[in-house]
């Protein structure tokens, strides 16, 4: 936790005196959000599902049938559950949301914009009703066996240090994954989290979850700041921010980058108004200028002045200063000046993945990283493609022109 990481000769007092100034702003608080968990009904071990699914190129439609295995994962959302199809023998993850019947699914509608190697892939849908007349929604999505967070904290039960090849390889496919939604779909993800980033243990393919949160941003419209999970929330929606924009999880990123590296999320406060308290700790007091770039509300709000804390210090000194300058370039309190994702793949801490002779620990080769469509380079300047493609690469990339 990053206040454990701070040295006890800091000002403490300062830091209460911005915990205590802060409570009087309107920060909304988790405390204040009621948590409505679905009924489980039908995601019971051996239940089995029949639906049926529209044939392609006016085939007749074909009869598919799932029997649950496993809840593996549940919250306000619903539930998340493991299953098989008894026809293929294959395993997936059915994602089943209570749907209100007067709107659209905003997720369904965003998952079937979706295709990439590092999203994770709606198969189909179906709607499910119970004896109550409750109309259910299934995302039958691909089952990707474990996520970031739980590999994480394997490595901190076994007090070691995630291996850096695996975090660079894991961070570059986050922000791809990242650049594709924000610049080809033009989608903003509002809820980036190791969580929420599934990852194949023999590959280590990552792909982005759950886009429950997710919507594409217009310019000028206001959008709801209590969004996005509080650890790795961007200090502009806990100054209340509604107009905001993908550098949301432009921030989110750099907290999971910090926490790859650190075995913990970097800042883990108790409340909105702590998680800011944590923020301030490390980057120190955000300038007049940068609270009017996250909120022009809050521009007369006076903060005691806290240095920012060098963060360098705060990880280990094995790790490289190009990852520490990632990391910093990410946590921005300005958004506009936080590092984009297609420039966070371009930066140096990555150069070793364009090695043509890296590999896996195991020798294996590296998952799938520079397979690009031509649609993710499509205003991408040519200088930047030549950096994001390496020569040896370049043979499996579809991008057009390019030799």
């Amino acid at each position: 936790m990053a206040s454990g990481l701070i040295d006890s000769s800091r000002n403490a007092v300062g830091v209460d005196r911005v915990r205590d100034g802060m409570n009087g702003m309107k920060i909304r608080d988790d405390k204040e959000i009621e948590t409505t968990f679905v009924d489980g009904n039908g995601t019971e071990a051996g239940h089995i599902i029949v639906t049926t699914i529209s044939g392609k190129n006016g085939e007749p439609k074909q009869t598919i049938s799932y029997m649950a295995e496993r809840v593996v994962g549940n919250g306000s959302f619903g539930v998340v559950f493991q299953a098989k199809c008894l026809e293929t023998g294959e395993t997936v993850a059915i994602k089943k949301v209570l749907q209100d019947k007067r709107y659209k699914n905003r997720e369904l509608q965003m998952m079937h914009l979706l295709d990439h190697p590092n999203v994770v892939c709606l198969k189909h849908c179906f709607f499910s009703t119970t004896e109550k007349n409750e109309l259910y929604l299934n995302l039958v999505l691909e089952y990707v066996p474990e996520t970031v967070y739980r590999v994480i904290r394997h490595y901190k039960k076994m007090h070691q240090r995630m291996p850096l090849i695996y975090v660079k390889i894991y961070f570059y496919q986050i922000c791809r994954a990242l650049a594709y939604i924000h610049n080809t779909v033009g989608v903003c993800h509002r809820d980036v989290k190791p969580q929420n980033l599934l990852v194949n243990p023999h590959t280590h393919q990552v792909k982005l979850c759950d886009f429950g949160s997710a919507k594409v941003l217009v310019s000028g419209e206001t959008n709801i700041s209590y969004i996005c999970s509080r650890y790795y929330r961007a200090p502009e929606l806990i100054f209340g921010a509604t107009q905001y924009t993908s550098a949301i999880d432009m921030w989110s990123a750099g907290c999971v980058l910090a926490e790859l590296l650190l075995g913990e999320p970097l800042f883990s406060g108790e409340s909105a108004v702590d998680q800011l308290v944590e923020i301030i700790k490390v980057l120190g007091t955000p300038t007049r200028e940068e609270i009017k770039c996250m909120n022009p509300n809050y521009t007369e709000f006076k903060f005691p002045h806290i240095k920012a804390y060098p963060l360098h210090k705060i990880f280990h000194k094995r790790v490289p200063p190009e990852a520490v300058d990632l990391v910093s370039r990410l946590l921005q309190y300005s958004p506009n000046l936080r590092t984009t994702a297609l420039e966070a793949m371009v930066h140096p801490f990555f150069d070793e993945l364009r090695d043509p002779n890296t590999c896996l620990p195991n020798g294996r080769p590296l998952p799938p990283l520079f397979n690009f469509k031509a649609h993710e380079l499509k205003e991408v300047s040519p200088e930047m493609v030549v950096k994001l493609i390496p020569k040896h690469a370049r043979k499996e990339c579809t991008y057009f022109g390019l030799s």
